[in-house]
């Protein structure tokens, strides 16, 4: 299996498909899209600014984005792997691209937002180090939302 890895930006046609997807996943695991509509404005494509999406045969398989949060961290965003790719560490090796990427422009600290209900996506960041924080604007509002932050 040869993955490739394409960097890009929110704008990206792939990216976008991968937007929608991870949106309706949320908004279906929190009881709909009205659980979440004030935090959507935080997360739109277009303002995600480095997008990595992983092709296999020319196909995107998979996406993991970065978006400046201030002078010192930026917020991984939309970590997501299609279902019948995962379990071939393909999230790992993005983590380990974009992680390095945010070390290139200068960050000192990568945070996320997920949720513990999204099982292996807390695995994931557990096993590279990521650790709990208080929950951060916006998502200090956000019910059964939980931040993490690992020192890049």
């Amino acid at each position: 299996m040869n993955i490739e890895f394409k960097w890009t930006d929110g704008n990206d046609k792939d990216f976008h498909k991968f937007y929608i997807e991870t949106e309706n996943y949320y908004s279906k695991i929190v009881g709909g899209k009205k659980n979440r509509e004030e935090f959507i404005p935080y997360n739109l494509s277009e303002s995600i600014s480095d997008v990595l999406i992983a092709y296999i045969d020319d196909v995107a398989v998979g996406c993991a984005g970065l978006k400046k949060y201030s002078d010192t961290d930026v917020e991984i965003k939309r970590v997501w792997v299609e279902p019948d790719h995962r379990g071939k560490y393909i999230a790992t090796e993005m983590m380990d691209r974009i992680e390095e990427k945010a070390r290139e422009l200068g960050f000192k600290r990568a945070v996320l937002q997920t949720r513990y209900i999204m099982k292996d996506a807390v695995g994931l960041y557990t096993n590279r180090g990521y650790v709990l924080i208080a929950n951060y604007p916006p998502y200090d509002k956000l019910e059964g939302a939980i931040c993490m932050a690992l020192k890049l």
